[in-house]
Order: C-alpha cells, then sequence, then structure tokens
C-alpha cells in the first residue's frame, strides 16, 4: 500500500512538473523594494478540473531561488532552483494524486535566510441557494 502511495505520488509530480512552465524576462518595478524580492503565488483557474497556480518572482536584479512543494507530512513532491530577474511559474495540481491534502509551497532566495511559505488548501463546498421571487 506505501508503494501504491508512492508511485501515486510521482504520478502527480510527474504531471506537476509537465504542466510547469519557467519564463525568465527582464527586471520589471518592484514596487518601491530595493532589494527583497516580490514573491507571489496565487490560483489562475483550472484546466480539466485541475486547478493551475502561478508562482511569480520579480527582482531588480538576478537572483536564485530554490521552489520546494511538501505534502502535509513534509515529503518533498517537487523542488526545483531558477534564476533570473522577473520568473513566472505555473503549476497544475493532479487532484486525483493529492486529494484534498494540504500543500506548502517554500520560496528560499539564495541570498536571503528566510523562506516563505504558502499553502494550498483545496475546500470543496456545495451550495444551494433557494430565491423567493414575488410577482406582481
Amino acid at each position: 500500500m506505501k508503494k501504491m502511495m508512492k508511485n501515486s505520488v510521482l504520478v502527480a509530480v510527474a504531471l506537476f512538473l509537465v504542466f510547469s512552465v519557467v519564463f525568465s524576462a527582464t527586471a520589471s518595478a518592484n514596487e518601491g523594494k530595493k532589494d527583497n524580492p516580490v514573491i507571489e503565488l496565487k490560483h489562475i483557474g483550472t484546466y480539466d478540473n485541475q486547478p493551475i497556480f502561478q508562482l511569480s518572482l520579480n527582482t531588480p536584479v538576478e537572483e536564485e531561488f530554490t521552489i520546494t512543494l511538501r505534502d502535509k507530512d513534509g515529503n518533498v513532491l517537487y523542488s526545483d532552483k531558477v534564476k533570473g530577474t522577473s520568473i513566472t511559474k505555473k503549476f497544475l495540481l493532479s487532484t486525483e494524486e493529492v486529494g484534498d491534502n494540504i500543500l506548502s509551497v517554500e520560496v528560499k532566495a539564495k541570498k536571503n535566510t528566510k523562506a516563505e511559505i504558502y499553502t494550498i488548501n483545496r475546500k470543496q463546498n456545495l451550495v444551494e441557494e433557494t430565491l423567493v421571487t414575488k410577482l406582481k
């Protein structure tokens, strides 16, 4: 059973890698912060009912970042080093493999000792709405 779980995590990571994209471009404005990178992780939509996330890293000077994705037990599902001034990386998560587990995304600049950590927590809600409308 444990081997089967490990294989399914590998499949999830493989899908994760296939749909990740890295773009490097020229430096952009850094919202008044000279030395600190601007890091942003956001949900940008879905593809085939699978969530897509975008990680944006922007710095005024070229910098190296380490990106690590872990599950709730601390197992590393994905890790990569990227270098640049304006980096965008998109991730497609396989919900069939990951399920509703809480994931964490850690982004650490090589020059900085403190990492930024984001959590991804999927929730499914069923919303039922009943409306009463008065007719003339």
